[in-house]
């Protein structure tokens, strides 16, 4: 009754479980079957025409479409929890909650961030710089600023960063934006996608829809 119960329906799930087709009629077959056909490859056949078996009669395709849809949306859903380096935080840090608030939204394309910091390197050094938050979250691991391990700081390769003691400059585009720097009304970042223009400017009112500008000093 118990085995009967195991295999009396199928779930696109349990599909996942199985390596190929011939497993799948492998598991509907039992030793009752086998000692009077004598011969697997017949057992199997009657299986799959539905005259033995305890289960779901699945063909060929769609065994393989469904095991196929079934492993796709796995993954998915796995590779989304990897993706979210804030998920299960216990987070203090209002910036660091602002970020995990914006996560998700920066690394699935539906908001673009960009993030103004100024403060301190390891050498004491006075840095500040513009920060792309959707590329940062591609290009390394994240967890580690979520966990309080390290400090988000400015890097040469950000789309803007300077350091105040010896006066290096510098300025990079990025995959969301492109930097604007020889303009009268100082340094503008134009979004590769909607061709918006960001005026970072915190004298000028603006109304993002898709991007915002966090300041954090």
């Amino acid at each position: 009754m118990d085995e009967d119960a195991a295999y009396s329906s199928v779930t696109d799930n349990t599909l996942t479980e199985f390596e190929s087709y011939e497993d799948f009629l492998d598991s509907q077959i039992t030793s009752t079957d086998l000692y009077y056909l004598e011969d697997e490859e017949l057992a199997r056949q009657l299986v799959e025409l539905g005259y033995r078996g305890s289960g779901e009669v699945l063909k060929r395709e769609e065994f393989a479409a469904r095991k196929q849809a079934a492993e796709a949306s796995r993954n998915a859903k796995r590779n989304q929890q990897k993706e979210l380096s804030s998920a299960g935080r216990c987070l203090k840090d209002p910036f660091l909650q602002a970020l995990a608030d914006r996560e998700e939204a920066n690394r699935s394309g539906r908001l673009t961030t960009i993030i103004f910091i100024r403060d301190k390197n390891a050498n004491g050094q006075e840095i500040s710089g513009y920060i792309d938050y959707a590329h940062r979250l591609r290009s390394e691991d994240f967890a580690a600023y979520f966990v309080g391990k390290r400090r988000l700081l400015p890097r040469m390769a950000d789309l803007s960063f300077y350091n105040w003691e010896t006066q290096i400059s510098t300025s990079q585009s990025s995959p969301t934006y492109q930097v604007i720097a020889e303009n009268a009304s100082g340094l503008l970042f134009k979004n590769k996608a909607d061709r918006k223009i960001l005026n970072v400017d915190p004298l000028v009112s603006r109304l993002p829809i898709v991007e915002e500008f966090l300041v954090v000093v």
